[in-house]
């Protein structure tokens, strides 16, 4: 299978990163994967994954293996190391009574001793029509406050429409969206479900939830990458 090498994260600047995603809940991490990987990669991904079910008009869903591709499980890893200072920040800053290991490995021990073994790590196809409704991913008690998505096409070539649009609901506000500009190889970070905002009173929850408008046109893959696993 077609490998799929990725920008060392330490060449990100995390600090920047870290403010992105306390101020608006993603934070872009530019070319991520070299445009010219992402298109074998998917198609051999795509080849050798179980589709999983879906509903009519919200895509295919290719779950990717468990343990992942030796790339992608190393930048799962990375990723978690990099995040941990702000899943913990976040964490205190909700009241949640939650510690968050400092091994990748053993934060999904504790996942899977809880009943928590479906790992959610996937690429999504959306065609003409298709289009993915407002979700978050916060089954269970272990839930990773982050996740990571990155763009597999090149928009206005591979397709148009599908933009990702994220929203983010605030108590008696509401909602705002937030359009996220990725383009081919591009990833961000991205709040997974729930996170701290500061008011006038301290910290309060918010709810960020992400969808992908409509496909117009082609074919839209994209990559999903999950830092805790499903009941």
């Amino acid at each position: 299978m077609t490998t799929l090498p990725f920008q060392p994260l330490n060449t990100y600047d995390w600090p920047r990163i870290a403010r992105e995603l306390d101020a608006q809940g993603w934070a872009l991490l530019p070319g991520l994967f070299d445009p010219r990987d992402v298109r074998p990669w998917a198609r051999d991904a795509i080849a050798a994954a179980r589709p999983a079910p879906a509903q009519a008009g919200h895509g295919d869903q290719y779950a990717l293996p468990d343990p992942l591709p030796a790339p992608l499980r190393q930048l799962r890893a990375d990723l978690h190391r990099h995040l941990l200072p702000v899943a913990r920040a976040w964490a205190k800053a909700l009241g949640v009574d939650t510690s968050y290991p400092d091994d990748l490995d053993a934060y999904t021990q504790r996942n899977s001793q809880a009943g928590q073994r479906r790992a959610l790590s996937a690429i999504q196809r959306l065609r003409a029509d298709d289009y993915q409704p407002l979700l978050m991913h916060a089954d269970g008690d272990g839930v990773f406050p982050l996740r990571l998505i990155a763009l597999l096409s090149e928009p206005g070539q591979d397709y148009t429409g599908g933009e990702v649009v994220m929203t983010e609901q605030r108590p008696r506000m509401q909602s705002r969206p937030m359009v996220l500009p990725l383009q081919l190889g591009d990833a961000a970070v991205i709040a997974t479900s729930h996170r701290p905002a500061q008011g006038g009173h301290g910290a309060y929850r918010v709810t960020d939830r992400l969808a992908i408008s409509r496909v117009r046109r082609g074919e839209r893959l994209g990559l999903d990458l999950m830092l805790h696993d499903a009941p």
